[in-house]
């Protein structure tokens, strides 16, 4: 009988937890956030913005709400966020809402995931590096890193997903450049394509770049003018 209460007790429990909601926090903050020179107040106080956010619907919740999640000190979430702010983590911006004028502040964390993006952009490179070290050509010519613009486009992709992107996603991306040939100008135009229909996912870009091969496009402008004549023909 005991043994029945005690299950009781630790279902009702879990009920609980589950009832009261769960967050989403990047697992490349959980992984990288050392290398990247955060301390764990500072870790803690981004995964605390996320949870108020996703939560409650916070976007500026007070420093002492904060510091009461995180039972710190006085004056330490303040120092936290100083420090944020000024290497670039976090926003503190203005926003003005449009039916009734009010002017508030909002926490934004996309410096965050500019960061992250780009820690998970140079770790990929460097274990495609390491995996092909044992690949080199006869003339010992060695593989290079992500170039400077691969990497831009990883983050272009981290800002329209609002995400870190994940290791596999990074692997489609260099994919569609290594292995399918196509050229940076026409995946970014992908993008934009599946964003314009509400169809943010990677299955979704890689048909429109396959549909486009099929057809022989093979540059921005051929893209743009492919798009237009197939609205134009849709729309009849």
């Amino acid at each position: 009988m005991a043994m029945n209460e005690g299950w009781k007790v630790w279902a009702n429990g879990i009920a609980y937890g589950m009832e009261t909601g769960s967050i989403n926090v990047p697992n490349a903050l959980l992984t990288y956030y050392r290398r990247l020179k955060l301390s764990d107040t500072e870790a803690m106080l981004l995964i605390h913005l996320l949870g108020f956010r996703q939560n409650g619907g916070s976007e500026f919740p007070s420093l002492g709400e904060i510091e009461q999640r995180m039972s710190a000190a006085p004056g330490t979430v303040a120092s936290a966020v100083r420090r944020l702010v000024k290497d670039g983590w976090l926003t503190i911006d203005p926003v003005t809402d449009e039916t009734t004028g009010i002017q508030s502040e909002h926490y934004h964390l996309n410096g965050m995931y500019k960061k992250l993006s780009l820690c998970l952009a140079e770790s990929f490179a460097a274990e495609r590096k390491e995996s092909r070290s044992g690949r080199q050509n006869m003339a010992g010519e060695d593989f290079e890193e992500i170039d400077p613009a691969q990497r831009n486009l990883f983050v272009t992709f981290e800002q329209e997903f609002a995400r870190p992107l994940s290791p596999m996603e990074c692997e489609t991306i260099s994919g569609w450049i290594d292995q399918d040939g196509y050229p940076e100008e026409l995946i970014r135009l992908a993008l934009k394509e599946a964003v314009f229909a509400g169809k943010i996912h990677f299955r979704y870009i890689d048909r429109i770049l396959l549909e486009w091969s099929r057809n022989r496009v093979r540059t921005a402008d051929e893209a743009k003018a492919y798009t237009q004549r197939f609205r134009g023909t849709g729309s009849k």
